[in-house]
């Protein structure tokens, strides 16, 4: 932290591709790693979970995929076929969230279940010391636009913005187009292969809310002074 760091993130391959020296599986809920979890608390350091991706990615790749061409360009993306499923990483995640209530985590890409807000509010419930960050699911969101502002409204002060995108300006503008206009059909951010063959619409958020997000909860879960 005399360094300059201000958070910790776990990344996708705890629970996919890190393997314990006897050569078993490192689970994301794996005990030995509950000291790391007590010390993040300890120093008030967040902890950032990327566990998974989005539910497209655990299915085959196929015409059925709604998600085909982006993942036809980038197979390796890919978790069919493994001998986990999205669901047990999820459980697993939040196993961490309950067994730890004193450090404070944000679990990225929307809790990695953008398709599915209802769950995402429930876990928001669930526990106190969990927030979540929207970068890269605004092709998500977007297409939902009546759910994701209602979710918006009722969790403004546990939602972070984010991108997970080359910092470009025109990147920014959908974004700022995505979050506070009312425009229809338009196209989302993303990476240079687009995530699905749909286009977003605005939320129209009030500026208090764009507020919290922009700004204020990124602040407070970072120690800084608003």
């Amino acid at each position: 932290m005399e360094h300059g760091a201000c958070g910790l993130k776990l990344w996708k391959d705890l629970g996919t591709g890190l393997y314990d020296a006897d050569g078993k599986l490192l689970q994301v809920d794996d005990e030995r790693l509950a000291p790391l979890f007590d010390k993040a608390a300890e120093l008030a350091v967040p902890i950032m979970f990327h566990i998974a991706d989005p539910d497209a990615f655990f299915l085959p790749i196929d015409a059925e995929n709604e998600r085909y061409e982006e993942l036809a360009a980038h197979p390796e993306w890919s978790f069919h076929g493994s001998h986990f499923s999205k669901r047990e990483l999820l459980a697993q995640r939040d196993r961490v969230f309950a067994r730890h209530p004193k450090t404070t985590f944000v679990a990225a890409h929307v809790a990695e279940r953008p398709e599915n807000l209802e769950y995402i509010g429930r876990l928001l419930e669930t526990y106190p010391n969990v927030s979540v960050d929207i970068g890269a699911r605004c092709a998500e969101l977007g297409r939902q636009p009546y759910t994701a502002r209602s979710f918006f409204l009722k969790y403004s002060g546990r939602i972070l913005f984010g991108t997970d995108l080359v910092p470009e300006p025109e990147m920014y503008r959908l974004h700022f187009r995505f979050l506070e206009t009312d425009d229809q059909y338009f196209e989302y951010p993303s990476h240079a292969s687009r995530q699905g063959r749909w286009n977003i619409h605005g939320l129209l958020l009030p500026d208090e809310v764009l507020r919290r997000v922009y700004r204020d909860n990124g602040l407070r879960i970072l120690k800084r002074p608003l």
